[in-house]
């Protein structure tokens, strides 16, 4: 598989009357329609109108870089621990140091922190784990202690990241209900079931911020333009949408297109890279595709990322819709499955350590 890409652009979208409480009805279909053109053609797409300053963005990968430049043995303080032990790991969240973390059965040149919505969410469903010992994924998160304003920068980051995430979801909701030949098929602030069915199922969103370190790849492509080295190899995303965060670093992120070719997603400067994930394609019954996409890190230095996965509620049950059924040919391709059990059957066997057992 090559190396190269295209230099195409993906859509660039303004997500602000979604959170403009005065634009208008027309204002919102217009971009309602522009989401549906880009998940159907893409599934990628860059967005602006969020509402976060650029400052904020610009101290989140600041301090994501000062975490990576500290000491091995200074990271390695909240290191994934496995899940059952009394160490306090539940085994996904926390820093995973290069080569930890694998993709398709091959490590990944990558460190990075996981952090997930607190397990407590679920303790009005009796789901509690009262560790340590926890189980997979049902522990606290574990913070670095330096740099110290890390912990309360993130935490207020992911907050606004939600609304985010909540607003951009509706939106997506909207576009499925648009006729894809008209520009004024949405005009009124009634809402249907399927317009609403992400933002109810993402309620209690079970949310991933990841902060990933990339250093430059020794040896990315062989003599023949094939990959010898992955930072990240080609996958899917496993839930609603990712919003990426990344630093000034080109020639690292590619999105892979329906031919089959390879584009570069290279960062713009106050958008994020949204792309949708495997839950939006079970919903839309395969209308709107999980776009498969990696990272080979091309450049010289540290390429920092942060993402924030916008995610369903861990319980929340996942079907295709009844109006993608429909535009797709008739038969439910995917059936029920409820998120939480997806993900835990994707997220166990993420780590080099686990899959060698």
């Amino acid at each position: 598989m090559g190396c190269t890409s295209t230099s195409n652009t993906l859509p660039i979208i303004d997500l602000a009357p979604f959170l403009d409480l005065t634009s208008t009805a027309t204002a919102r279909a217009a971009t309602a329609k522009t989401i549906a053109s880009a998940c159907l053609e893409y599934g990628f797409f860059y967005l602006i109108g969020h509402g976060i300053p650029t400052s904020t963005t610009d101290r989140v990968i600041s301090l994501a870089t000062e975490f990576f430049q500290l000491p091995k043995e200074e990271k390695e303080k909240i290191a994934r621990g496995d899940p059952g032990g009394l160490d306090g790991g539940d085994g996904a969240r926390g820093y995973q140091p290069l080569g930890e973390q694998i993709t398709k059965g091959m490590r990944d040149k990558q460190e990075a922190i996981d952090l997930y919505r607190e397990w407590d969410c679920s303790v009005e469903r009796g789901e509690k784990s009262a560790g340590p010992p926890y189980e997979f994924l049902k522990g606290p998160n574990l913070w670095p202690e330096n740099p110290k304003e890390l912990k309360p920068f993130y935490e207020s980051y992911v907050q606004e990241q939600i609304k985010v995430g909540e607003a951009l979801v509706r939106a997506m909701g909207m576009a499925l209900g648009l006729d894809p030949a008209s520009s004024t098929a949405a005009d009124d602030d009634e809402a249907t079931a399927d317009e609403e069915v992400f933002v109810k199922a993402t309620k209690n969103t079970f949310w991933v911020l990841r902060l990933i370190g990339y250093p430059a790849l020794d040896k990315p492509c062989n003599a023949d333009g094939n990959v010898e080295q992955y930072s990240c190899g080609e996958h899917s995303d496993y839930g609603c949408v990712t919003l990426l965060l990344a630093d000034a670093t080109p020639g690292a992120l590619q999105v892979k297109l329906k031919d089959g070719t390879w584009m570069d997603a290279d960062p713009i400067p106050g958008a994020f890279v949204v792309n949708i994930g495997d839950m939006i394609e079970r919903w839309t019954n395969g209308l709107w595709q999980s776009t498969r996409h990696r990272v080979i890190h091309r450049g010289e230095g540290f390429r920092v990322s942060v993402p924030f996965f916008y995610e369903p509620d861990w319980d929340a049950v996942v079907q295709p819709l009844q109006k993608c059924i429909e535009r797709t040919g008739g038969e439910d391709k995917y059936g029920p499955i409820k998120y939480g059990d997806y993900l835990l059957a994707k997220a166990y066997g993420n780590f080099y350590n686990r899959c060698q057992r």
